[in-house]
């Protein structure tokens, strides 16, 4: 769904739509399992910068909740996980906020509050992106399926939570064999 800069200066946008497993791409490592359903508000907020210049900012406010499915970070399983969330968010025209009197470079600092604010190009911005964003920052960046999951030999690969593996339990890495020698060597 697009929010449009046009749009917004007749009236606000509200929204209450699903979408569907597979319409909003959250990468491999999470999988959405019912609907992500969202309630929410876009709004124009014109900001005077100087006399004859505004700025347009599209202020979105939505709550969201859907069924996924993460991956446990040592075996793999996967887990459901209901969640659920909410935000409040601003975006500024990319390049609002460019010094004119400052050459714009890659490497320059930011200030806190630029690290508050999103940017969109054009005339708005998708609810898909922002909806992906926001979904992605809030769940959690690394799960267990429980909490003495033993996850895979290393060696063989074998799910050490199904069966035992035959592997020596003390791996020697090969790399190391040269200094092994040497140790050896000096225990004349």
């Amino acid at each position: 769904m697009r929010i449009a800069i046009p749009a917004l200066q007749q009236e606000p946008i509200v929204f209450d739509l699903p979408f569907e497993p597979g319409a909003i791409d959250l990468g491999e490592e999470v999988r959405q399992t019912s609907p992500l359903s969202v309630q929410g508000r876009a709004d124009l907020v014109e900001e005077h910068d100087g006399p004859h210049h505004v700025i347009n900012d599209i202020r979105v406010r939505a709550n969201y909740a859907a069924d996924f499915e993460l991956q446990c970070a040592r075996c793999l399983t996967a887990i459901p996980q209901p969640f659920k969330g909410d935000f409040d968010l601003i975006y500024r025209p990319l390049g609002a906020d460019e010094d004119p009197a400052r050459p714009h470079h890659d490497d320059r600092a930011i200030s806190t509050s630029e690290t508050e604010i999103g940017y969109y190009q054009g005339d708005g911005l998708e609810l898909e992106d922002v909806l992906r964003e926001q979904v992605l920052l809030a769940l959690p960046a690394r799960l267990l399926c429980s909490p003495d999951c033993k996850g895979f030999c290393p060696h063989c690969g074998q799910d050490l939570n199904q069966a035992q593996c035959s592997c020596d339990p003390v791996f020697t890495d090969p790399r190391w064999n040269a200094l092994a020698d040497l140790r050896t060597r000096m225990k004349i």
